[in-house]
């Protein structure tokens, strides 16, 4: 949204005397990121995926180190669980962080295939963030527009299933596609999971996702569901897309993988929900890095059936209310 003194003012006029502490917490918090993205677009903080080395980057959108530690043992692809500090706590943040034109030699050499709908915002519409209306704010952005990459496949537009999202096994089919057919360096698979919604119970037994399984950690913050319940669907949601990601790996060849994350996800630290912009907390700010090889034993064959049909183009706006967006 941007910086617009005037229209923070106005947003805060009605927050404020509506649920005092709340609005006043939050206007501390916009007027943090203000400042937050007018230093970190200059100085990013965090590692750099481009400054690693790796093949094919694997990214498990808000996943938490100590979710990945916790099912680790159950695949034998992952020997260590890493961590690194992300350049972003929100996917928004972290592609226009990650994209920038001061890796431009290295992106146009990327094929990267994503299930991520910031993905139109940031390199189609050119909208950084902050998402928030900030008082004040003037950041440098140098993020890449869609021209710039060897090749980048918007899966969410094609491949987004009502109510589900972009189901792992899209990103996995046109994926493996790539890698076979292509020549890039480095190949980029960005997994929507286990990201709300936890719909790993609902794919397998071909039914919409409960309540709980659509909001997930929204109803830890309203108070309407258990954390332990949550916690649980949150690890079932990693398990459906570490099912795929063995699947990947058995049909591409890549001498260094890295599985990593955008960013984690909070369930209530310090009273903290979801993965808010411009967070530090290490819960949300601290990602997983595994790495890892992979090897094309040619056990799958790619359909293409998540990238061809035109007549199912998603609207934006559906698919990240999906998401928990909207």
């Amino acid at each position: 949204m941007g910086g617009s003194f005037r229209d923070w003012i106005a947003e805060h006029r009605e927050q404020i005397p509506a649920h005092p502490a709340r609005g006043l917490m939050h206007a501390a918090f916009t007027s943090y990121l203000g400042l937050w993205y007018t230093l970190t677009s200059r100085w990013p903080l965090g590692t750099h995926v481009y400054d690693e080395t790796w093949d094919l980057l694997v990214i498990l959108d808000a996943c938490r180190v100590d979710v990945l530690e916790s099912v680790a043992d159950e695949y034998d692809f992952i020997e260590t669980v890493d961590s690194r500090w992300s350049v972003g706590s929100h996917s928004h943040e972290w592609l226009t962080q990650t994209f920038s034109t001061d890796y431009d030699d290295e992106i146009a050499d990327t094929a990267y295939i994503s299930g991520n709908g910031h993905t139109h915002e940031t390199f189609v519409e050119r909208e950084y963030p902050p998402d928030e209306t900030v008082p004040f704010c003037w950041p440098n952005w140098r993020t890449v527009g869609t021209e710039q990459f060897g090749q980048l496949d918007t899966l969410w537009e094609t491949a987004h299933e009502d109510e589900l999202g972009v189901p792992p096994r899209a990103i996995t089919d046109r994926t493996v596609e790539v890698a076979r057919e292509s020549e890039y360096d480095r190949v980029i698979a960005h997994y929507m999971q286990p990201h709300i919604p936890y719909i790993a119970g609902a794919l397998a037994e071909d039914r919409s996702p409960t309540d709980v399984e659509a909001k997930g950690w929204k109803l830890l913050e309203s108070g309407d569901a258990d954390t332990d319940e949550v916690w649980k669907l949150y690890e079932e949601n990693l398990r459906l897309v570490l099912d795929e990601i063995e699947l990947l790996l058995d049909n591409v060849d890549a001498e260094t993988v890295v599985v990593t994350a955008d960013h984690g996800n909070a369930f209530g630290e310090y009273s903290i929900y979801g993965h808010p912009e411009g967070m530090l907390l290490p819960c949300v700010r601290k990602v997983p890095w595994v790495v890892t090889s992979a090897v094309d034993e040619g056990s799958f064959e790619p359909t293409g059936e998540y990238t061809k049909d035109a007549d199912k183009i998603t609207d934006i706006e559906d698919h990240l209310a999906d998401l928990g967006y909207r």
